[in-house]
């Protein structure tokens, strides 16, 4: 995939609009293999002033999903179907990191590890995300997220 377009993906995956973008997400890294993000810690955190376990969950989340998304490549849509999380320590300030690394990359069903890291290196959260990958529908918006995004990427949008 060319830069342009894989910087478009990742643009429209943390845009205004989305979740990832309200939780202040932004991509480092993608590749089919491994994706990096970070997250502010300050407005997603829960009333005991700790980072709220379900935006860890959306940072997992949207790693494993552009991930699994590269990983399909272009006319196939995928949707995720079960994540799990492990909240591992609590996070007060700062940013947190999420790194999803490619398990298992099939023609039906992608699976990525996700391991979220306080900026000191500690585990904070261990998820694991699995997608279904099908084919797109014929009219790119009735795929939801991933596979309007490479129509969309694909007309300039």
């Amino acid at each position: 995939m060319e830069q342009e377009m894989l910087d478009t993906i990742m643009a429209r995956t943390v845009g205004e609009g989305t979740l990832a973008g309200r939780l202040g997400i932004t991509i480092t890294a993608a590749s089919a293999s491994r994706v990096v993000a970070t997250m502010p810690v300050e407005g997603n955190t829960q009333p005991q002033g700790l980072l709220h376990g379900g935006a860890s969950c959306v940072l997992a989340e949207t790693v494993g999903s552009l991930g699994a998304f590269l990983h399909a490549g272009a006319g196939r849509a995928v949707v995720g179907i079960e994540i799990n999380a492990t909240h591992h320590r609590g996070v007060r300030d700062g940013e947190v990191t999420a790194v999803a690394t490619l398990a298992h990359g099939g023609r039906t069903l992608a699976t990525y590890d996700i391991v979220v890291t306080d900026a000191a290196g500690h585990r904070v959260c261990t998820s694991r995300l699995t997608c279904l990958v099908r084919d797109q529908a014929g009219d790119p918006d009735q795929n939801g997220g991933a596979g309007s995004l490479l129509h969309g990427a694909a007309a300039g949008r």
